[in-house]
């Protein structure tokens, strides 16, 4: 495997060594699986990305235009549900991204076949490939909704790497994304306790609200959650926000901690715990102009803020892009493509 400081992946997009390697990204024409891609092909690497549908320009087009895709993109079509089309994007790789799950923050009409079947199954499908495959390092994108809520976490402790989230609770809000989120990691923790010793390694990203500009053609679920909240809707999220993130940000951790062999667990990934009355307050400053509906009940007293609450990466070397930055950019690039 590629090594390299726990600096690297702070630089800017397009700097870099190359340090070559061949990788899997699954969920690659994703919001944060087009940067991880754009990212690996500047840093050299070649890459063997998974979409749904190789004839949707939606899915393929921007990710054929980025530089050296010509040369070290190869394209593949995956079903999580079908261990045979997992396997041939993962043979002969030494390291796999694993992002693909389904993403539906709206109410699922059948919670089970559309979120946790194919979230938990997918990533034990692609865990279990990786392993035939003789791959030595999986880097699992969780997810923050995986933490939180927690009755049983201490009032005054910021939330962390420890705290899971209780799925019965998720389950009686119906929240099944953040349980389907839940359940995959678990399992997928269970699965590489299985295989200690046997050579797979896996490590988990647990990204909070994910902001910035996107590589693909239309604003993906968590950006429109900001275009709501930037047209005045008011969102339920006080049961599981802890803060936003930059995407950027969360390409850089993900290929951190793929090529530091000293990053092991789990990671928080957050530029701050903050409440969501702080982020709406903040949203509403930025844009005056936009009719935000400031929040005048706090309800998240459960959630301690933090400048640093993602410790375990900041020590590691990723330096978070300031809020500002990250939803001015995030606005601008909806701007661009006509979405607000």
């Amino acid at each position: 495997m590629a090594t390299a400081t726990a600096t690297a992946p702070a630089a800017e997009e397009g700097e870099g060594c190359a340090l070559g390697g061949l990788v899997c990204v699954t969920g690659g024409s994703g919001f944060i699986g087009s940067w991880l891609v754009r990212l690996l092909l500047d840093r050299g690497y070649t890459v063997h990305a998974t979409v749904k549908n190789l004839q949707d320009d939606e899915e393929t087009k921007h990710l054929r235009a980025l530089d050296g895709a010509d040369a070290r993109l190869r394209l593949f079509q995956m079903d999580l549900l079908d261990p045979a089309s997992v396997r041939p994007a993962v043979e002969g790789v030494q390291g796999v991204f694993h992002l693909a799950s389904p993403v539906i923050l709206q109410p699922a009409h059948d919670p089970e076949n559309e979120l946790l079947q194919p979230a938990v199954d997918g990533t034990l499908n692609v865990l279990r490939a990786a392993r035939d495959s003789g791959v030595r390092r999986v880097v699992l994108v969780s997810s923050q909704t995986a933490m939180v809520p927690n009755p049983d976490w201490p009032a005054d402790k910021v939330i962390d790497e420890d705290s899971w989230a209780d799925v019965e609770i998720l389950k009686k809000l119906q929240l099944w994304y953040n349980v389907s989120k839940t359940l995959a990691e678990k399992a997928a923790w269970d699965l590489a306790a299985e295989e200690e010793g046997e050579g797979l390694q896996l490590v988990v990203l647990n990204p909070a609200l994910v902001l910035g500009p996107t590589l693909t053609p239309a604003a993906t679920p968590s950006l429109r959650l900001l275009m709501q909240l930037l047209g005045g809707q008011r969102l339920d999220m006080e049961p599981y926000y802890v803060g936003c993130v930059d995407v950027r940000d969360v390409a850089r951790a993900l290929l951190l901690l793929y090529e530091n062999p000293s990053a092991q667990g789990r990671h928080l990934c957050v530029e701050s715990a903050e409440r969501l009355v702080d982020f709406v307050e903040k949203l509403a400053n930025l844009y005056p102009e936009f009719p935000v509906h400031r929040i005048k009940e706090d309800k998240q007293d459960w959630m301690v803020r933090s400048k640093d609450a993602s410790k375990k990466l900041i020590n590691l070397g990723v330096r978070f892009t300031p809020f500002d930055k990250t939803i001015r950019d995030t606005v601008d690039c909806l701007r661009s493509k006509g979405e607000i």
